[in-house]
């Protein structure tokens, strides 16, 4: 996938006009290319991290007044000479320059080639490559600040220090092999297995840490659910403040789910909209009714909406019968309690709002973040939020149980020295020390053109 001696060009900003875009060139002809165009100062003789106003001329028709901004190698993102061309954001200027600059020997990048290259010439490990990607996609602080912890080089300091400790035993280890008819063990076996035990600490509180990190990336599901009518559609709707579900007096108005995203205290919370439950004959109804039962269970929040203006008994025993569904410990909201302000004495345990009025909707905000539990998540704590690496991290731990499990049995310094390397390999593929051109394309596919 990688040809590391041309030049590569691409836009860097969003697709589209705008008022300024910046095109982007990386590798070893950048500065050559660009001072074919560019009049203003010559960029082979300025220093590097310097700024230079001047015209981007095709012959002696001016195309735009820019500024460049030059990056000499190894001092800049992906390691190698790099030019940023800061133009206006006319998409005809866009193509004008780039159009130049492959006349003049440069190609189109592919997709996340610039943090590619940064990766391959030893800017950043893949993880840290990896939250690049998460850090342009983050839509909440949380996001953003897992990812950032994480392309800061946090989760790669930590996988790197655990992998030096098990290095230095198994290159023990692997001596012990050499001299094996001496019967000598330079590996001492207790530290060894304190070390094991600890790693497999670290690895677990990593692992366990995926459970937040994906809700910190990806947004909690939250499914709201009810009889028909009890302001499932208004609670969204005043979550969002705007009419995004449509509210009517008429039963079974919500056939399917409707999902939207709303942030609270810099977390994001998909609100699922389901349709009511409750017996019916028609069919479509109940394909969305199916759908809210399925929609719930697997939500990790469940909200159960009680109308406090229609009879109470028959929504409670509805709430009961949850369980049988499959659906544990929703949270309970009595909507519509202006019109009976009385009912806050008859249930415990519960949130009481009116959604139509916007009352209580802030100690509804207060109880979602209450439970998503990520406010006490330090901004210097490792966080897990990506599955490659979730995957990485098991394979790992159970050659470390195997390891352990064989140094209490007893067996022999080669199978021990086996499951070590499978260990350290299985770390290794996270911060890219071991990977393969496949495993590259498909992170990388997955970026923009211009990063």
């Amino acid at each position: 996938m990688l040809r590391i001696n041309d030049t590569i060009c691409a836009v860097a900003t969003s697709s589209g006009a705008g008022a300024i875009s910046v095109i982007r060139l990386s590798g070893p002809q950048s500065i050559s290319i660009c001072n074919s165009f560019f009049f203003g100062k010559d960029l082979d003789k300025v220093k590097s991290h310097t700024l230079h106003f001047g015209t981007f001329r095709k012959q002696d028709q001016i195309i735009d007044e820019v500024v460049v901004s030059v990056f000499k190698n190894p001092h800049s993102y992906t390691g190698e000479d790099v030019i940023e061309v800061s133009c206006h954001g006319s998409v005809y200027i866009q193509n004008q320059i780039l159009q130049l600059f492959i006349s003049n020997g440069a190609r189109i990048a592919n997709p996340g080639e610039f943090t590619l290259r940064a990766f391959s010439n030893g800017k950043m490990d893949l993880s840290q490559a990896e939250a690049v990607a998460d850090l342009i996609a983050s839509e909440s602080e949380a996001a953003h600040r897992v990812a950032m912890h994480q392309m800061r080089g946090g989760f790669s300091d930590e996988l790197k220090n655990l992998r030096d400790e098990l290095i230095q035993f198994a290159s023990l280890i692997e001596l012990e092999l050499d001299f094996g008819e001496e019967d000598v063990e330079f590996a001492d076996r207790e530290k060894f297995n304190q070390l094991l035990h600890k790693i497999k600490s670290v690895l677990k509180r990593l692992i366990d840490s995926f459970a937040v990190g994906n809700v910190m990336k990806n947004g909690i599901p939250v499914a709201i659910i009810g009889r028909p009518n009890v302001g499932k559609s208004t609670l969204l709707n005043a979550l969002l403040n705007e009419e995004r579900a449509i509210v009517s007096d008429i039963a079974g108005t919500t056939r399917d789910t409707i999902e939207d995203v709303i942030n609270l205290g810099g977390i994001q919370f998909r609100f699922i909209d389901t349709a009511g439950i409750r017996e019916t004959q028609d069919v479509i109804e109940s394909i969305g009714i199916s759908k809210a039962i399925e929609k719930a269970k697997s939500a990790k929040i469940t909200i159960f909406i009680i109308d406090a203006s229609q009879e109470l008994d028959t929504q409670l025993k509805e709430l009961e019968n949850l369980k049988t569904k499959g659906i544990e410990s929703p949270i309970v909201i009595v909507n519509k309690v202006d019109l009976n302000p009385s009912i806050t004495s008859e249930i415990k345990n519960a949130l009481f709002i009116s959604a139509k009025n916007k009352k209580g909707i802030d100690a509804f905000c207060n109880k979602m973040l209450e439970i998503a539990n990520t406010s006490n998540v330090g901004h210097d704590q490792t966080i897990v939020s990506n599955n490659r690496h979730l995957q990485a991290l098991h394979q790992s731990l159970e050659n470390v149980l195997k390891t352990i499990e064989g140094l209490n049995s007893g067996i022999s310094g080669d199978f021990l020295a086996m499951d070590i390397r499978q260990a350290l390999y299985h770390i290794g593929e996270i911060t890219g020390e071991i990977s393969t051109d496949d495993l590259l394309d498909n992170i990388f596919s997955n970026f923009c053109i211009g990063k």
